[in-house]
């Protein structure tokens, strides 16, 4: 039976209504809140848990920077409840879409950078010409700058898409191998889905990973520019 590797990666609809919104505002339903003043033991680790990625990526930043604390902390989340609802079986992962990529580093790029141009457009200058450049390659240097500038946001994008969308592929694989040789050689059978949990794992931390290193190259771009 021939399969299309990419099918899940297909947006799902509803009656024919495109169901991507509704998956999207899923996750943060998924957050658990308390209302009471002692919280339990589930709570306390997710605020022990937020404080110290908030710690780990507010440290090198001004108190303007700061100011985006709650925004980065907010986005971090956001990716990585998606990421791991999307290793869920017959379940839709939006992160694999490079336009919702897009959609979310193209607005936080652009208000780095609008920032760094308003607060000190001096030294955001200073970035697309190095100290000391021989007169004939300045603008060459300024080109290449300016295209280094503008891919930023096209590099988050792609590295989030291409590692969740690979990911997903290669376990989409090793499941098929499994069914297929699970008729034919147990043994083999066993080896594989052995294979297949370790993936799992591994997914499970790069879901968790790729949802830090977006959010923490958003966070290095506002530094550069506040």
């Amino acid at each position: 039976m021939n399969e299309n590797l990419f099918a899940s990666f297909i947006a799902p609809t509803i009656l024919g209504l495109p169901a991507a919104v509704l998956i999207i505002l899923f996750p943060p339903l998924l957050i658990p809140t308390s209302k009471y003043l002692i919280n339990n033991r589930l709570i306390t680790t997710q605020q022990w848990l937020i404080k110290l990625t908030s710690k780990q990526m507010m440290t090198m930043h001004n108190t303007k920077g700061r100011t985006w604390s709650l925004m980065l902390v907010s986005l971090i989340i956001f990716i990585a409840t998606t990421n791991l609802l999307g290793l869920l079986p017959h379940s839709f992962t939006p992160t694999t879409q490079l336009s919702m990529n897009l959609a979310m580093a193209i607005p936080l790029w652009a208000g780095a950078v609008i920032m760094g141009f308003r607060s000190k457009i001096k030294n955001a200058l200073a970035h697309f010409l190095p100290q000391g450049t021989p007169t004939p390659l300045i603008p060459m240097l300024v080109i290449i700058e300016t295209i280094s500038l503008l891919i930023q946001p096209m590099a988050l994008a792609v590295r989030l898409t291409a590692n969740i969308t690979a990911g997903h592929l290669l376990m989409h694989l090793i499941g098929s191998a499994t069914l297929a040789m699970s008729t034919i050689n147990l043994p083999s059978t066993l080896i594989i889905f052995t294979i297949l949990i370790l993936l799992t794992i591994l997914e499970i931390a790069v879901a968790l990973i790729q949802a830090y290193v977006f959010t923490l190259m958003v966070s290095l771009y506002l530094h550069d520019n506040t």
